[in-house]
């Protein structure tokens, strides 16, 4: 009889990369292209300097881990969050207030809009407010998806303010920002 094994968060912090735990498999990501991670340096720059402004919180770049405790789901690694929670050596525990998934080309087509539906619903049952989709090829550059209407995402274009309220107050970033 084979015994299968399953992946635990000690087997994450072990991972050279960005990675997360689903189903109690190790997820990897490959390294994303440069448009997506300007735009996510871009986002977390913005971030930070309302962390500090507000006092409250902390910006967090990509390939930091949050550990999460749902049925099919053990960890997040956003391309940039934003979190109220302690910050220690280890992952972060819990979910981000405020989460940003930027596309990668490998994003596209209907089994990654399955995906990242799926992902959208694990980090809302988690306790994220707000998921932002960033889509640097579509007219709908961001997609703004609430916790409390999560099939109704409220969509911004270039030359407008984006915003994650309810999880950040009097925070918007041009979208412009996030294009060269």
């Amino acid at each position: 009889m084979a015994i299968q094994t399953h992946a635990t968060i000690e087997d994450l912090y072990r991972i050279e990369g960005k990675a997360e735990l689903v189903n109690c498999q190790i997820v990897c990501d490959s390294p994303t292209g440069g448009l997506p991670g300007y735009a996510s340096v871009e986002i977390l720059v913005s971030l930070r300097a309302y962390a500090k402004k507000t006092g409250q919180g902390r910006a967090i770049g990509d390939n930091i881990g949050f550990i999460v405790d749902l049925p099919n789901r053990q960890s997040f690694s956003p391309y940039a969050a934003f979190y109220t929670g302690e910050l220690t050596m280890k992952f972060l525990d819990g979910a981000p207030i405020f989460a940003i998934e930027v596309r990668s080309e490998s994003d596209y087509g209907p089994a990654a809009e399955r995906k990242m539906a799926q992902k959208r619903a694990d980090y809302f049952a988690a306790g994220t407010l707000v998921v932002w989709d960033v889509d640097l090829q579509s007219d709908d550059v961001v997609r703004s998806y609430h916790s409390d209407k999560p099939e109704q995402p409220t969509i911004y274009h270039r030359g407008e303010p984006a915003s994650a309220e309810p999880a950040l107050q009097d925070w918007t970033m041009p979208v412009n920002d996030l294009f060269l």
